[in-house]
């Protein structure tokens, strides 16, 4: 089993004991991305769609870096504080994947996220 850190000043370091992403053989693990700024380490302050949207930047970068693309990911898993955002969020969400080839998901309402945000996405990806 080959066991590969991938990290990139292009996502948000981690906020925790935990790594951005972890590569085993061809699979990429990316832990969940909240709605930071890579740069500052602030949080987007905007509407659920600009949240989003930084979300899946920083997702991007993650993919990126492990020489992928959105193509690559198989499976999403998307934590929501409020599931009255469902709707705003898979229309964002769903412009980052070709029609017909998106990942396998699932959308899980929660309590409470880091930092008080209203949004996490994870993702699985293979090469």
């Amino acid at each position: 089993m080959k066991k590969e850190i991938i990290s990139t000043s292009q996502a948000p370091s981690a906020i925790g004991p935990y790594n951005q992403s972890i590569k085993i053989n061809d699979t990429l693990y990316i832990s969940g991305q909240i709605p930071l700024v890579p740069k500052t380490m602030e949080l987007v302050s905007g509407n659920i769609e600009e949240e989003t949207h930084q979300v899946m930047k920083n997702l991007e970068s993650i993919i990126k870096k492990a020489k992928m693309s959105f193509k690559n990911v198989v499976k999403s898993t998307i934590y929501l504080d409020n599931m009255k955002n469902f709707s705003k969020v898979n229309n964002v969400y769903g412009s980052y994947f070709e029609k017909g080839d998106e990942p396998a998901r699932e959308t899980v309402a929660v309590r409470s996220l880091p930092k008080g945000v209203r949004i996490e996405i994870s993702m699985i990806a293979i090469n």
